[in-house]
């Protein structure tokens, strides 16, 4: 299983908003349970979609500026952009299944 990728304050713009194809961050914590939770289940979905899709972790304690920019009140909150522009946000861990149906609709409505 791979590394998820981490983005920060110096790269997000970059990486996430200057993308060619859609990004999927997940805003975590290291004291977040839940945050820990779904990082396999994020990974196991970057490599399965990495032909379509872009899966990063941002730190949102190490990052204030962006979580705040974007609003994130909890964790872990995972926000879908394309094109630098935000589609879809959800908070909370979800099982893979349901969390994959939800971003296929996101991308779908997007294009």
């Amino acid at each position: 299983m791979s590394e998820l990728q981490s983005v920060d304050e110096t790269n997000f713009d970059q990486v996430v908003l200057g993308a060619d194809k859609p990004v999927l961050v997940d805003f975590w914590a290291e004291w977040c349970p839940p945050c820990h939770q779904i990082v396999p289940v994020l990974a196991q979905i970057a490599e399965e979609r990495k032909d379509r899709l872009s899966v990063v972790k941002l730190n949102s304690d190490e990052n204030p500026s962006i979580s705040a920019q974007y609003r994130v009140m909890a964790l872990p909150t995972l926000m879908l952009f394309h094109h630098g522009e935000l589609i879809w946000s959800v908070v909370g861990a979800r099982p893979k299944a349901k969390l994959l149906k939800e971003l296929d609709d996101a991308l779908l409505t997007a294009v």
